[in-house]
C-alpha cells in the first residue's frame, strides 16, 4: 500500500470533484431567489484559497449591491457585445442570438480584477509576467466549482471596455477587471455547454491537446 493511499479520498468525495468539473457550465439563465450570505461568504473564501503564482494573491472582488451600478455594468457589456458583433462580420447575426451575459438577473454580482502594484511581484513572473493573470483565473475557477457544489450557477462576463468597468468602480489606475461574474440559483443546468448546444463551436477531443515529448499537431480545420 502506497504512502498516497491514506492521503486519497474517499470514493463519494473524489465522485463530487470530478462532478463539480463536469457539471460546471458558463450559466446566463438565473432566478430572481437571493443569495444566501454564509453561501457567498463560502464561494469567496474558496477563490481565496486559490494558488498564486509567488503567493502574490492578486485578486480583488468587488461586490455590486448597488442597482444603479449594476445597471451601468449591464450598459458597459451590452456596448461591447454589439462592437463584438461588428467585428464578427459573417458570424453576427448568430452572435447576437446568444445569451452572453445575466447580469440584471443573477442574485450576486462580483467583479474580479487584478490588484495594483504588481509589479513588485517578481517571484514567478520575471519572464511571465501574465502569471498575475493566470492566478485570478484559477481563484475563478475555485468559486465556479465551489458554486457548483453549492447548486448555483456562474457566468463568466468578459465583455466590457476595461476602462469603463475601471471609472465605475474607481478603480485604480494599473488596477485591471478580469471578469464580471453573475452568480445566483438556476432552473436548470445546462446539459452541456451553451455555446455547443447553440451550435457556436464544440469540445475538442482531449486527444488533440495532449502529446508526449513534443508540441501537439495542429487541430484538423485550423490553420497552422
Amino acid at each position: 500500500m502506497t504512502d498516497s493511499t491514506f492521503k486519497r479520498f474517499s470514493e463519494p468525495e473524489i465522485a463530487a470533484v470530478y462532478r463539480a468539473i463536469h457539471e460546471r457550465r458558463d450559466m446566463r439563465h438565473f432566478t430572481n431567489v437571493p443569495v444566501a450570505a454564509d453561501q457567498m461568504a463560502r464561494l469567496i473564501d474558496a477563490a481565496h484559497h486559490a494558488p498564486s503564482v509567488g503567493f502574490m494573491q492578486p485578486w480583488r472582488f468587488v461586490r455590486v449591491t448597488d442597482r444603479n451600478l449594476r445597471t451601468a455594468l449591464h450598459d458597459v457589456v451590452e456596448t461591447e457585445r454589439r462592437a463584438t458583433a461588428e467585428a464578427l462580420n459573417e458570424r453576427s447575426d448568430e452572435f447576437m442570438r446568444l445569451k452572453v451575459q445575466g447580469i440584471l438577473d443573477c442574485g450576486e454580482v462580483v467583479v474580479v480584477g487584478l490588484m495594483e502594484n504588481r509589479e513588485r511581484h517578481i517571484f514567478g513572473r520575471r519572464t511571465l509576467p501574465e502569471m498575475d493573470l493566470a492566478s485570478v483565473a484559477c481563484a475563478i475557477q475555485n468559486i465556479w466549482l465551489a458554486a457548483r457544489a453549492e447548486g448555483l450557477g456562474m457566468g463568466w462576463v468578459s465583455l466590457f471596455d476595461v476602462s469603463a468597468v475601471q471609472r465605475l468602480l474607481h478603480m485604480p489606475a494599473d488596477a485591471k477587471p478580469v471578469a464580471i461574474l453573475c452568480i445566483g440559483h438556476v432552473e436548470h443546468f445546462y446539459d452541456e455547454p451553451m455555446l455547443q448546444a447553440e451550435g457556436w463551436a464544440r469540445r475538442v477531443p482531449t486527444s488533440n491537446c495532449v502529446e508526449e515529448n513534443r508540441w501537439p499537431d495542429t487541430l484538423p480545420g485550423r490553420e497552422a
